[in-house]
């Protein structure tokens, strides 16, 4: 070993005995933390946020903001289990992508508890058998989902988060010739994120929408003579079944936006985002005036999303996105003009968007 590298070498060294004797440091000082919370407030959305978005901000490299904001959401995710490990419900089985949006806002010390649907996240979190859960609400490239709008609106729960997961499809199976495949099983909304790439490589292959894409895998190890799956590369490696085409999604920045649910009201963190669901009264303009009070208070809206009502034929609801919490002045303001011109309004929660 030259001098050079040693002297590398021991530099690391001594880095990495400080570095363990203040992880440790932080994670006495959070336990001590929960000790004074309670055992009632595991988690504040708003702190751990505004933590990632001072470390991103003061971050000078090299290590790119993405590696920082990992690096600290597992350091923090740690650190709280010594108080309680918290179980987080999601749409399962094992494997899919709504575990990986898991893995992504809560890191990897929590109880993951998979659900054989949304409507069981939601049931699993309202009966406190999990204290968060995490839901597909939309996909940039088929858009939303809407059983997860339809329970956002019945349910009691808060939106206290969201998550934004990049989704890579792959095709794999135990058929090495694509030519000898019948059947491709995946989600519809895998299925519906990879048309061009079917449509051109296995135009006449028959597309099977099953629950999940682990269902996909298991169906097509089942069926290994001439069936394969869409699923993510992670999946994959799960499972043991090789991959024939990897990134095979129509649009690159393909991404799926997941919302943390829970029983909380989370307080300002300084770059928060508040979802509702309204209604307008039948009458002309009315779309027009549920809008207008946002442009009068200076608050901006990033998204709008028409669903039926159910309550009627031809009735509908708006979910809408705006910037702020519901608790910033201008914000406060916007929704008490709402509530006035609105024949139905509700604050589906205010939470830290995403970095």
């Amino acid at each position: 070993m030259s001098d050079e590298l040693k002297k590398y070498r021991d530099q690391i060294d001594w880095i990495d005995e400080d570095l363990l004797k203040l992880l440790n440091q932080r994670a006495a000082l959070a336990s001590q933390i929960g000790h004074l919370k309670g055992e009632n407030t595991v988690l504040r959305p708003e702190r751990e946020a505004q933590i990632l978005q001072c470390m991103v901000s003061n971050n000078l490299g090299p290590l790119p903001n993405q590696s920082i904001t990992q690096l600290f959401t597992e350091i923090m995710s740690h650190c709280r289990a010594l108080e309680t490990q918290l179980c987080v419900a999601y749409l399962g089985p094992s494997g899919t992508f709504s575990q990986e949006a898991v893995e992504k806002r809560f890191g990897h010390a929590v109880l993951s508890k998979p659900c054989v649907s949304i409507d069981e996240v939601f049931q699993t979190v309202e009966s406190g058998k999990a204290h968060y859960g995490v839901v597909p609400v939309e996909n940039s490239t088929e858009g939303a989902i809407g059983r997860t709008l339809d329970l956002l609106l019945q349910s009691p729960l808060k939106v206290c988060g969201e998550v934004m997961l990049p989704v890579h499809q792959c095709l794999m199976s135990r058929v090495t010739d694509l030519s000898a495949i019948k059947r491709v099983f995946s989600h519809s909304q895998s299925l519906g994120q990879c048309q061009v790439w079917l449509n051109t490589n296995l135009p006449n292959v028959e597309r099977v929408p099953v629950g999940s894409n682990t269902k996909a895998i298991l169906l097509a190890l089942e069926q290994q003579e001439d069936s394969a799956a869409i699923a993510s590369a992670k999946a994959a490696k799960s499972y043991g079944i090789p991959l024939l085409a990897e990134n095979i999604e129509d649009d690159a920045r393909n991404t799926t936006r997941f919302l943390v649910i829970g029983n909380q009201e989370v307080a300002p963190s300084g770059k928060d985002k508040t979802s509702l669901v309204l209604s307008a009264p039948n009458r002309p303009g009315a779309v027009y005036d549920l809008l207008a009070p946002l442009a009068k208070n200076d608050v901006s809206m990033t998204k709008l999303e028409s669903r039926p009502a159910r309550s009627g034929v031809w009735e509908y609801v708006f979910y809408m996105d705006i910037e702020g919490h519901q608790h910033e002045p201008k914000v406060a303001a916007a929704l008490v003009e709402l509530k006035q011109v609105a024949a139905f309004v509700k604050t589906l929660g205010s939470y830290p968007a995403t970095l």
